[in-house]
């Protein structure tokens, strides 16, 4: 995707008029409307106040392809590493870009949490332990 389409797709996502986000970057609506149509690219400090009002990164609005999900730009901190396929017996390849963000290495042991109606969630186990720990001393401090 272009800056222009993740303009446009994030602010819809994010619930903003251009109007709205023409004032929130200090610009007119004309302005977003050439940045959207991919007339005209944003310059890098209105790219800057666009990722601030959008909620995610420069890097996002700059890189991000939703390839076809018609997904904004993820919020900061939050990310989108595309699609893994399950195998038969339910293995599931990791992106490396997701394993090298979260430093996810061969031999890892990771928790496999669930929500029903919300879906799945990785965690390394000594994350989670350090969790469940913390959660743990926090209930003996509670009931002394």
């Amino acid at each position: 995707m272009s800056i222009s389409a993740n303009i446009q797709t994030t602010r819809q996502a994010v619930k903003l008029t251009q109007e709205q986000l023409a004032e929130a970057v200090g610009v007119s609506r004309q302005t977003v409307a050439k940045w959207e149509a991919g007339e005209t690219s944003p310059d890098l400090e209105h790219a800057a106040a666009l990722a601030d009002a959008l909620g995610c990164t420069v890097d996002a609005l700059v890189n991000f392809d939703s390839k076809g999900t018609g997904l904004g730009a993820p919020p900061k901190g939050r990310h989108l590493f595309g699609n893994v396929k399950v195998g038969e017996r339910g293995q599931v390849v990791i992106p490396k870009e997701a394993r090298e963000l979260f430093g996810i290495n061969p031999g890892d042991k990771l928790v496999v949490l669930g929500e029903d109606g919300q879906g799945i969630a990785l965690c390394k186990e000594e994350d989670f332990m350090a969790g469940v720990e913390a959660v743990m001393a926090a209930a003996r401090r509670s009931t002394r």
